[in-house]
């Protein structure tokens, strides 16, 4: 049964991967998401940090950027590997099954998000 798409994705977040040969290229991707869109830009992590497997800061942005940011990532990502996933506040679900990838699909660490 199809969800309702007004029940709940209240923003989205863009993980952008990088590792040490690569941060110049996620610094420039950075700099003009910055300057070019309405965006939240999170704090670099130098090591895995929560579900995510190598270095990565995080992008958040409103629902009404989508179609803004998405795009300009798929054709500027300069290689990386980007994660986008809504957040509906079941973080599981959001990065397990609503997630679409740019670049290579990396393997996370879900099982923090795992309730026994």
């Amino acid at each position: 049964m199809p969800q309702d798409m007004d029940r709940g994705i209240t923003g989205y977040h863009a993980h952008i991967y990088f590792r040490p040969e690569t941060k110049p290229a996620a610094a420039a991707v950075r700099e003009q998401l910055g300057a070019m869109f309405d965006v939240a830009l999170g704090r670099w992590h130098d090591k895995p940090v929560g579900p995510h497997p190598i270095s990565m800061y995080q992008v958040a942005f409103a629902t009404r950027e989508f179609e803004k940011i998405v795009p300009w990532l798929m054709l500027n990502r300069q290689g990386l590997d980007i994660l986008v996933h809504p957040e509906t506040g079941n973080d599981l679900e959001d990065h397990r099954d609503h997630a679409l990838w740019l670049g290579e699909k990396l393997t996370l660490n879900l099982e923090m998000f795992q309730t026994n």
